[in-house]
Protein backbone atom coordinates (compact mmCIF):
# COMPACT_ATOMS: atom_id res chain seq x y z
CA UNK A 1 0.00 0.00 0.00
CA UNK A 2 3.00 2.27 0.29
CA UNK A 3 3.16 5.44 2.38
CA UNK A 4 -0.33 6.41 3.51
CA UNK A 5 -0.20 8.11 6.89
CA UNK A 6 -0.89 11.63 5.71
CA UNK A 7 -4.40 11.14 4.45
CA UNK A 8 -5.65 7.90 5.97
CA UNK A 9 -7.44 9.56 8.91
CA UNK A 10 -9.61 11.65 6.58
CA UNK A 11 -10.43 8.53 4.60
CA UNK A 12 -11.61 6.81 7.78
CA UNK A 13 -13.83 9.78 8.63
CA UNK A 14 -15.36 9.61 5.18
CA UNK A 15 -16.10 5.92 5.68
CA UNK A 16 -17.72 6.72 9.02
CA UNK A 17 -19.92 9.31 7.31
CA UNK A 18 -20.86 6.70 4.74
CA UNK A 19 -21.91 4.34 7.49
CA UNK A 20 -23.91 6.96 9.35
CA UNK A 21 -25.61 8.03 6.13
CA UNK A 22 -27.26 4.65 6.00
CA UNK A 23 -25.72 3.28 2.83
CA UNK A 24 -26.57 -0.39 2.50
CA UNK A 25 -23.38 -2.40 2.54
CA UNK A 26 -24.30 -6.06 2.84
CA UNK A 27 -21.96 -8.72 1.54
CA UNK A 28 -22.75 -10.54 -1.69
CA UNK A 29 -24.40 -13.92 -1.27
CA UNK A 30 -22.97 -15.29 -4.50
CA UNK A 31 -19.23 -15.11 -3.82
CA UNK A 32 -16.97 -16.61 -6.45
CA UNK A 33 -14.00 -17.22 -4.19
CA UNK A 34 -11.45 -19.86 -4.99
CA UNK A 35 -13.76 -22.54 -3.62
CA UNK A 36 -14.00 -25.67 -5.69
CA UNK A 37 -12.08 -24.32 -8.65
CA UNK A 38 -10.24 -27.06 -10.53
CA UNK A 39 -8.18 -24.65 -12.63
CA UNK A 40 -5.96 -23.24 -9.91
CA UNK A 41 -3.16 -25.79 -10.45
CA UNK A 42 -1.55 -26.68 -13.77
CA UNK A 43 -0.55 -23.20 -14.95
CA UNK A 44 2.86 -22.21 -16.27
CA UNK A 45 2.93 -18.43 -15.78
CA UNK A 46 1.78 -15.73 -13.39
CA UNK A 47 1.31 -12.07 -14.30
CA UNK A 48 0.89 -9.75 -11.32
CA UNK A 49 -0.57 -6.24 -11.33
CA UNK A 50 -1.46 -3.76 -8.62
CA UNK A 51 0.15 -2.40 -5.47
CA UNK A 52 2.54 -3.21 -2.62
CA UNK A 53 0.71 -6.38 -1.60
CA UNK A 54 1.91 -7.83 -4.93
CA UNK A 55 5.07 -5.79 -5.68
CA UNK A 56 8.28 -7.84 -5.52
CA UNK A 57 10.74 -5.18 -6.63
CA UNK A 58 9.32 -2.62 -9.04
CA UNK A 59 9.07 0.35 -6.65
CA UNK A 60 11.73 3.03 -7.06
CA UNK A 61 14.83 2.41 -4.95
CA UNK A 62 15.28 6.12 -4.30
CA UNK A 63 11.90 6.66 -2.65
CA UNK A 64 10.57 3.32 -1.37
CA UNK A 65 11.02 2.03 2.17
CA UNK A 66 10.91 -1.48 0.73
CA UNK A 67 14.48 -1.02 -0.53
CA UNK A 68 15.83 -0.16 2.92
CA UNK A 69 16.61 -2.23 6.00
CA UNK A 70 14.98 -3.97 7.78
CA UNK A 71 12.74 -4.92 4.85
CA UNK A 72 13.76 -8.31 3.46
CA UNK A 73 15.52 -9.52 6.62
CA UNK A 74 13.75 -12.91 6.49
CA UNK A 75 13.88 -13.33 2.72
CA UNK A 76 16.11 -12.92 0.82
CA UNK A 77 18.16 -11.58 3.76
CA UNK A 78 18.39 -8.04 2.44
CA UNK A 79 15.97 -5.44 1.00
CA UNK A 80 14.55 -6.66 -2.31
CA UNK A 81 11.72 -4.22 -2.94
CA UNK A 82 9.13 -6.36 -1.18
CA UNK A 83 6.97 -4.55 1.38
CA UNK A 84 7.59 -7.11 4.10
CA UNK A 85 10.33 -8.91 5.96
CA UNK A 86 10.17 -11.57 3.27
CA UNK A 87 7.81 -13.09 0.74
CA UNK A 88 4.55 -11.37 -0.20
CA UNK A 89 1.23 -12.33 -1.80
CA UNK A 90 2.61 -12.81 -5.32
CA UNK A 91 5.25 -15.23 -4.07
CA UNK A 92 2.65 -17.39 -2.35
CA UNK A 93 0.20 -17.35 -5.26
CA UNK A 94 3.07 -18.47 -7.50
CA UNK A 95 3.91 -21.22 -5.03
CA UNK A 96 0.27 -22.21 -4.85
CA UNK A 97 0.03 -22.77 -8.61
CA UNK A 98 3.40 -24.51 -8.64
CA UNK A 99 5.79 -22.07 -10.34
CA UNK A 100 8.60 -19.69 -9.40
CA UNK A 101 7.63 -16.16 -8.45
CA UNK A 102 7.59 -13.99 -11.60
CA UNK A 103 10.44 -11.54 -12.12
CA UNK A 104 9.65 -7.83 -11.56
CA UNK A 105 9.20 -5.92 -14.82
CA UNK A 106 12.08 -3.56 -14.17
CA UNK A 107 14.53 -6.44 -13.63
CA UNK A 108 13.57 -8.69 -16.55
CA UNK A 109 16.61 -7.64 -18.60
CA UNK A 110 18.82 -9.10 -15.87
CA UNK A 111 17.00 -12.43 -15.85
CA UNK A 112 15.58 -13.02 -19.34
CA UNK A 113 15.25 -16.75 -18.76
CA UNK A 114 12.89 -16.12 -15.84
CA UNK A 115 10.16 -14.55 -18.01
CA UNK A 116 8.99 -18.10 -18.72
CA UNK A 117 7.31 -17.96 -15.30
CA UNK A 118 5.58 -14.65 -16.09
CA UNK A 119 6.25 -11.05 -15.06
CA UNK A 120 5.31 -8.94 -12.05
CA UNK A 121 4.14 -5.45 -13.03
CA UNK A 122 2.82 -4.44 -9.57
CA UNK A 123 4.11 -1.18 -8.10
CA UNK A 124 3.83 -0.20 -4.43
CA UNK A 125 1.39 2.62 -3.76
CA UNK A 126 -0.48 2.32 -7.04
CA UNK A 127 -4.20 2.17 -7.74
CA UNK A 128 -6.53 2.08 -10.72
CA UNK A 129 -6.36 5.88 -10.92
CA UNK A 130 -3.61 8.38 -10.18
CA UNK A 131 -2.13 8.09 -6.69
CA UNK A 132 1.16 9.20 -5.13
CA UNK A 133 3.12 6.88 -7.43
CA UNK A 134 3.69 7.27 -11.18
CA UNK A 135 2.70 3.75 -12.24
CA UNK A 136 -1.03 3.11 -11.98
CA UNK A 137 -2.68 -0.11 -13.07
CA UNK A 138 -3.38 1.15 -16.60
CA UNK A 139 0.34 1.86 -17.07
CA UNK A 140 1.14 -1.64 -15.83
CA UNK A 141 -1.31 -3.25 -18.25
CA UNK A 142 0.01 -1.09 -21.09
CA UNK A 143 3.47 -2.50 -20.38
CA UNK A 144 2.05 -6.02 -20.48
CA UNK A 145 0.34 -5.32 -23.79
CA UNK A 146 3.55 -3.93 -25.27
CA UNK A 147 5.45 -7.11 -24.39
CA UNK A 148 2.72 -9.23 -25.98
CA UNK A 149 2.85 -7.13 -29.14
CA UNK A 150 6.62 -7.63 -29.21
CA UNK A 151 6.03 -11.37 -29.30
CA UNK A 152 7.40 -12.25 -25.88
CA UNK A 153 4.39 -14.49 -25.17
CA UNK A 154 2.25 -16.58 -27.50
CA UNK A 155 -1.50 -17.13 -27.28
CA UNK A 156 -0.77 -20.56 -25.84
CA UNK A 157 1.45 -19.00 -23.18
CA UNK A 158 -1.30 -16.61 -22.15
CA UNK A 159 -3.96 -19.29 -22.17
CA UNK A 160 -1.96 -21.32 -19.64
CA UNK A 161 -1.32 -18.35 -17.36
CA UNK A 162 -2.92 -16.71 -14.33
CA UNK A 163 -3.23 -13.00 -13.62
CA UNK A 164 -3.15 -11.69 -10.05
CA UNK A 165 -4.59 -8.20 -9.57
CA UNK A 166 -4.10 -6.56 -6.16
CA UNK A 167 -5.99 -3.45 -5.06
CA UNK A 168 -5.60 -2.61 -1.36
CA UNK A 169 -7.02 0.91 -1.12
CA UNK A 170 -4.52 3.49 -2.42
CA UNK A 171 -7.16 5.13 -4.63
CA UNK A 172 -9.17 6.03 -1.55
CA UNK A 173 -6.23 7.67 0.16
CA UNK A 174 -5.60 9.67 -3.01
CA UNK A 175 -9.28 10.68 -2.98
CA UNK A 176 -8.91 11.97 0.56
CA UNK A 177 -5.73 13.86 -0.35
CA UNK A 178 -7.67 15.69 -3.05
CA UNK A 179 -10.16 16.84 -0.41
CA UNK A 180 -12.81 14.44 -1.62
CA UNK A 181 -16.13 14.80 0.16
CA UNK A 182 -17.96 12.21 2.22
CA UNK A 183 -21.02 12.74 0.04
CA UNK A 184 -19.04 11.88 -3.07
CA UNK A 185 -17.36 8.80 -1.65
CA UNK A 186 -19.99 6.18 -2.65
CA UNK A 187 -19.84 7.36 -6.26
CA UNK A 188 -16.05 7.30 -6.15
CA UNK A 189 -16.05 3.75 -4.80
CA UNK A 190 -18.27 2.80 -7.72
CA UNK A 191 -15.88 4.44 -10.18
CA UNK A 192 -12.91 2.59 -8.66
CA UNK A 193 -14.64 -0.77 -8.95
CA UNK A 194 -15.88 0.00 -12.47
CA UNK A 195 -12.35 0.85 -13.61
CA UNK A 196 -11.00 -2.24 -11.88
CA UNK A 197 -13.54 -4.37 -13.74
CA UNK A 198 -12.47 -2.78 -17.04
CA UNK A 199 -8.86 -3.64 -16.19
CA UNK A 200 -9.78 -7.26 -15.50
CA UNK A 201 -11.64 -7.47 -18.80
CA UNK A 202 -8.73 -5.91 -20.67
CA UNK A 203 -6.27 -8.48 -19.26
CA UNK A 204 -8.73 -11.19 -20.25
CA UNK A 205 -9.07 -9.89 -23.82
CA UNK A 206 -5.28 -10.03 -24.15
CA UNK A 207 -5.53 -13.79 -23.69
CA UNK A 208 -5.30 -14.56 -19.97
CA UNK A 209 -8.20 -16.84 -19.11
CA UNK A 210 -7.90 -17.09 -15.32
CA UNK A 211 -7.81 -13.84 -13.37
CA UNK A 212 -7.66 -13.46 -9.59
CA UNK A 213 -8.51 -10.11 -8.00
CA UNK A 214 -8.18 -9.23 -4.33
CA UNK A 215 -11.02 -7.91 -2.24
CA UNK A 216 -10.11 -5.09 0.14
CA UNK A 217 -8.64 -6.32 3.44
CA UNK A 218 -10.20 -5.12 6.72
CA UNK A 219 -8.66 -1.65 6.77
CA UNK A 220 -9.98 -1.15 10.29
CA UNK A 221 -7.55 -3.84 11.48
CA UNK A 222 -4.37 -2.38 10.00
CA UNK A 223 -1.90 -1.42 12.76
CA UNK A 224 -2.21 2.25 11.86
CA UNK A 225 -5.87 2.02 12.86
CA UNK A 226 -5.38 -0.16 15.94
CA UNK A 227 -2.53 1.93 17.36
CA UNK A 228 -4.99 4.05 19.35
CA UNK A 229 -6.12 0.92 21.25
CA UNK A 230 -2.53 -0.24 21.79
CA UNK A 231 -3.11 -2.79 19.02
CA UNK A 232 -5.85 -4.52 20.99
CA UNK A 233 -8.91 -4.15 18.77
CA UNK A 234 -10.00 -3.22 15.26
CA UNK A 235 -11.79 0.04 14.61
CA UNK A 236 -15.20 -0.54 13.07
CA UNK A 237 -15.43 2.81 11.25
CA UNK A 238 -13.92 1.43 8.04
CA UNK A 239 -16.22 -1.55 7.62
CA UNK A 240 -18.98 0.27 5.73
CA UNK A 241 -16.76 1.47 2.91
CA UNK A 242 -14.73 -1.73 2.72
CA UNK A 243 -17.78 -3.98 2.51
CA UNK A 244 -19.42 -1.62 0.01
CA UNK A 245 -16.33 -1.83 -2.21
CA UNK A 246 -16.15 -5.61 -1.85
CA UNK A 247 -19.85 -6.00 -2.56
CA UNK A 248 -19.58 -3.99 -5.78
CA UNK A 249 -16.44 -5.89 -6.75
CA UNK A 250 -18.14 -9.24 -6.28
CA UNK A 251 -21.06 -8.09 -8.40
CA UNK A 252 -18.61 -7.04 -11.12
CA UNK A 253 -16.79 -10.39 -10.93
CA UNK A 254 -20.10 -12.26 -11.12
CA UNK A 255 -21.02 -10.24 -14.22
CA UNK A 256 -17.68 -10.98 -15.90
CA UNK A 257 -18.11 -14.70 -15.22
CA UNK A 258 -21.64 -14.65 -16.61
CA UNK A 259 -20.45 -12.90 -19.77
CA UNK A 260 -17.57 -15.31 -20.38
CA UNK A 261 -17.71 -18.90 -21.61
CA UNK A 262 -14.02 -19.78 -21.54
CA UNK A 263 -12.61 -17.63 -18.73
CA UNK A 264 -12.71 -17.64 -14.94
CA UNK A 265 -12.62 -14.57 -12.72
CA UNK A 266 -11.96 -15.23 -9.03
CA UNK A 267 -12.09 -13.12 -5.90
CA UNK A 268 -9.28 -13.60 -3.39
CA UNK A 269 -11.07 -12.68 -0.19
CA UNK A 270 -8.42 -10.89 1.86
CA UNK A 271 -11.17 -9.54 4.10
CA UNK A 272 -12.27 -12.98 5.20
CA UNK A 273 -8.77 -14.46 5.44
CA UNK A 274 -7.32 -11.53 7.42
CA UNK A 275 -10.28 -11.56 9.80
CA UNK A 276 -10.03 -15.32 10.35
CA UNK A 277 -6.34 -15.07 11.20
CA UNK A 278 -6.65 -11.97 13.37
CA UNK A 279 -9.58 -13.43 15.30
CA UNK A 280 -7.47 -16.57 15.87
CA UNK A 281 -10.50 -18.80 15.33
CA UNK A 282 -11.37 -21.55 12.85
CA UNK A 283 -7.78 -21.75 11.63
CA UNK A 284 -6.89 -24.75 9.44
CA UNK A 285 -4.32 -27.30 10.52
CA UNK A 286 -0.79 -25.99 10.21
CA UNK A 287 -1.79 -22.35 10.53
CA UNK A 288 -0.06 -20.87 13.56
CA UNK A 289 -1.57 -18.42 15.99
CA UNK A 290 0.19 -15.10 16.42
CA UNK A 291 1.16 -13.77 19.84
CA UNK A 292 -0.26 -10.27 19.33
CA UNK A 293 -1.88 -10.33 15.88
CA UNK A 294 -2.71 -6.63 15.57
CA UNK A 295 0.74 -5.39 16.61
CA UNK A 296 3.33 -4.86 13.85
CA UNK A 297 6.81 -6.33 14.11
CA UNK A 298 8.50 -3.18 12.78
CA UNK A 299 7.49 0.36 13.72
CA UNK A 300 8.93 3.82 14.27
CA UNK A 301 10.12 4.88 17.70
CA UNK A 302 7.38 7.52 17.67
CA UNK A 303 4.68 8.87 15.35
CA UNK A 304 7.23 10.89 13.38
CA UNK A 305 8.96 7.77 12.13
CA UNK A 306 8.04 4.49 10.48
CA UNK A 307 9.63 1.12 9.79
CA UNK A 308 12.95 1.71 8.08
CA UNK A 309 13.27 5.37 9.11
CA UNK A 310 16.62 6.95 9.98
CA UNK A 311 17.38 10.41 11.32
CA UNK A 312 19.68 12.97 9.70
CA UNK A 313 22.67 11.20 11.23
CA UNK A 314 21.71 7.82 9.84
CA UNK A 315 20.60 6.49 13.22
CA UNK A 316 17.82 3.93 13.08
CA UNK A 317 14.54 5.33 14.35
CA UNK A 318 12.56 2.11 14.36
CA UNK A 319 12.30 -1.09 16.36
CA UNK A 320 11.96 -4.67 15.13
CA UNK A 321 10.51 -7.58 17.07
CA UNK A 322 12.82 -10.45 18.00
CA UNK A 323 11.08 -12.97 15.77
CA UNK A 324 9.01 -11.81 12.75
CA UNK A 325 7.43 -15.27 12.63
CA UNK A 326 5.41 -14.40 15.71
CA UNK A 327 3.80 -11.35 14.06
CA UNK A 328 1.07 -11.20 11.43
CA UNK A 329 1.80 -7.59 10.45
CA UNK A 330 5.25 -6.43 9.45
CA UNK A 331 4.68 -2.66 9.44
CA UNK A 332 1.65 -0.40 9.74
CA UNK A 333 0.10 -1.70 6.52
CA UNK A 334 1.64 -4.97 5.35
CA UNK A 335 1.74 -8.57 6.62
CA UNK A 336 4.94 -10.39 7.46
CA UNK A 337 6.10 -13.33 5.39
CA UNK A 338 4.56 -15.54 8.06
CA UNK A 339 1.35 -13.52 7.78
CA UNK A 340 1.15 -14.05 4.03
CA UNK A 341 1.97 -17.71 4.59
CA UNK A 342 -1.03 -17.95 6.91
CA UNK A 343 -3.19 -16.37 4.21
CA UNK A 344 -1.88 -18.94 1.74
CA UNK A 345 -2.73 -21.82 4.10
CA UNK A 346 -6.26 -20.46 4.34
CA UNK A 347 -6.34 -20.34 0.56
CA UNK A 348 -5.49 -24.04 0.57
CA UNK A 349 -8.30 -24.79 3.00
CA UNK A 350 -10.81 -22.78 0.95
CA UNK A 351 -9.85 -24.66 -2.22
CA UNK A 352 -9.45 -28.11 -0.75
CA UNK A 353 -11.52 -28.32 2.43
CA UNK A 354 -11.03 -31.47 4.51
CA UNK A 355 -13.41 -34.30 3.75
CA UNK A 356 -16.10 -34.88 6.39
Amino acid sequence: MGKQKKHILLFHLLFLHLLLAGVQVVESKSHHHLHGQNQVHGFSKLFAFGDSYADTGNSAKSTSDSWHEPYGITFPGKPSGRWSDGRVLTDYVASFIGIKSPIPRQWMKYGPKLVKFGINFAYGGSGVFETSTPVNMTVQINSFQQLIQQGLYTKKDLYSSVALVSLAGNDYNAYASRNGTAEGLPAFISSVVNQLALNLKRINVMGVKTIIVTALPPLDCLPLRTLSSSFQQCSETDNAGVIFHNQLLQQAVDKLNNQSKDSTFLTLDLYRSFKTILNQTALPAGNMKFDDPLKPCCMGVNSSYSCGSKDENGVRMYTVCKNPKTAFFWDMFHPTQEGWKAVRLLLDSYLFPPKP
